[in-house]
């Protein structure tokens, strides 16, 4: 059992797990690195728990705290998604198991994108370990440890945002926690999930973890390069992602060899050119409401 998800959990620790989310609990040091000192959230699972005829009083108060939890996260959810449309800044929330080579793929995208602003934020039980390879490349990053939680909160990630100074018309990309399950639930304000899935795991992942990769808008398929000297059956994998998600988009990476980077690349310059026609158009919009506004008032 994990903190975050806190299946079998009791009613006081679900109801503490309320606090989590007042922005008092939770804090950024000055080297970037951002934690709590209370439990993460909790979340909400597709399943009710004890609902229905008959069920216990404590059960109805349970989904009701676990309601109450997604409700606050989903608003602060929501407040960075309109923080980052106001900016035209194109946000990305990159999940996996872990040793699926997503910091090495960001490391190598960095590079490869040149003078494009880019900013980072790490999510890892311990260690700063991945935000100091990618501030090596020049990128800014602010690492977010979670102690024993198993993802990234949409107010913590709004508070490294602040941290970070993000510019306008840049590119935000959010490394989750290394897990396949507890991450498909939470909204982070981001434009995309995008699940990597290495070749050196198992095929049939998109089938044994569906919501992740039903969330997910792209599949970076990692490490081909590792093909020749592995046993892994890349039509089914692909199958698999498929069958759960017929929508889901598939690109087939090496952070190493460097296949595949091209499609990925493009695939992030369009995302940036539609952050930034949006916002303009959002502006304009907000013109043309407040020239309608005076033209529509009561002359003095």
């Amino acid at each position: 059992m994990c903190i975050s998800c806190g299946c079998g959990n009791d009613e006081a620790t679900l109801a503490s797990a309320l606090g989590q989310l007042d922005p008092a609990q939770a804090h950024t040091h000055a080297d970037g690195t951002t934690h709590s000192h209370a439990h993460d959230p909790l979340h909400a699972h597709g399943h009710e728990h004890g609902q229905g005829p008959g069920s216990a009083p404590g059960a109805m108060r349970r989904v009701q705290i676990e309601q109450d939890i997604l409700a606050k996260h989903n608003a602060y959810a929501a407040e960075n998604r309109q923080r980052l449309a106001e900016r035209g800044i194109f946000a990305l929330n990159l999940v996996s198991s872990p040793g699926s080579g997503k910091t090495a793929l960001l490391c190598k995208t960095i590079a490869l994108l040149g003078g494009q602003a880019v900013a980072v934020i790490e999510g890892d039980q311990q260690t700063s370990r991945d935000a100091e390879r990618i501030r090596a490349t020049g990128a800014p990053a602010v690492q977010i440890n979670t102690g024993r939680g198993c993802l990234l909160d949409a107010h913590r990630v709004g508070q490294a945002m602040q941290t970070l100074g993000l510019r306008e018309d840049s590119l935000l990309m959010i490394e989750n926690v290394g897990n396949l399950v507890c991450p498909a639930a939470f909204d982070l304000g981001e434009a995309h999930k995008v699940v990597i899935l290495s070749v050196t795991e198992g095929e049939d992942k998109p089938v044994k973890y569906p919501d992740m990769f039903r969330a997910a808008s792209l599949m970076l398929l990692n490490k081909i390069d590792l093909l020749p000297h592995l046993e892994f059956d890349v039509d089914a994998a692909v199958e698999f992602a498929r069958r759960v998600n017929p929508q889901i988009r598939v690109i087939r990476v090496s952070a190493a060899s460097g296949e595949g980077l091209d499609a990925w690349l493009e695939f992030l310059r369009q995302g940036l050119a539609g952050a930034a026609a949006a916002k303009q158009e959002m502006r304009h919009s907000f013109e043309r409401t407040g020239a309608q506004a005076e033209a529509q008032a009561p002359l003095p």
